[in-house]
């Protein structure tokens, strides 16, 4: 599958998301990815999956879980804005970051939401997101929590994915798609069987 590119009208605000990112990473160390990878890792991947936004109706609500500096959480709260989108994470510093950027670019349908997975009270999501967070029995242990009753579950993987155990009563359905220089990936989508 080619990779979506991102929508024209993105370009602006996820330019000022990367200087943000840039100036806030000098201070805080956000990031280990160098800044001539973040583009591609950090907005082009999430743009895999806009095509998956586009069933859900005005409303939804998107959950980013593992957000750590909102991607992919910050590009698909700007392609639809009509969304409610929920950035989660664990780390405090990292959550500051996303609501500085919420601010600044702006994205107010993006809502940071600081905890661990297993401790959060159900998020009630219609559509989960993932990337680089945990096995496949993870996500679906917290996407069994967090998700609405047949909401379905992208996970952002490698193209060695299929050597992680799919657990029990899950199906996954793979989607591959390849990044310009950093090689091929899949969308997961998991879904209860």
């Amino acid at each position: 599958m080619a990779l979506p590119l991102l929508p024209a009208h993105l370009k602006a605000p996820l330019a000022r998301y990367l200087e943000l990112l840039d100036r806030w990473n000098r201070t805080h160390a956000l990031t280990a990815l160098p800044p001539e990878a973040r583009r591609e890792e950090l907005l082009l991947d999430a743009a895999a999956l806009l095509p998956y936004l586009e069933s859900l109706p005005a409303g939804a609500r998107v959950a980013d879980l593992g957000t750590g500096m909102g991607s992919p959480a910050v590009v698909l709260a700007l392609a639809r804005p009509d969304l409610t989108v929920l950035g989660v994470d664990a780390s405090a510093k990292k959550l500051a970051f996303v609501r500085q950027a919420t601010l600044e670019l702006p994205v107010p349908n993006l809502r940071p939401v600081l905890g661990r997975l297993e401790q959060l009270p159900p998020l009630e999501a219609d559509l989960g997101v993932a990337k680089a967070l945990g096995s496949l029995g993870q996500l679906a242990a917290w996407w069994t929590r967090h998700g609405r009753e047949g909401a379905p579950f992208l996970a952002l993987k490698g193209p060695e994915w299929d050597r992680e155990p799919l657990p029990e009563g899950w199906t996954a359905e793979p989607h591959p798609y390849e990044l310009p220089t950093r090689g091929r990936r899949v969308v997961l989508v998991l879904r209860r069987a």
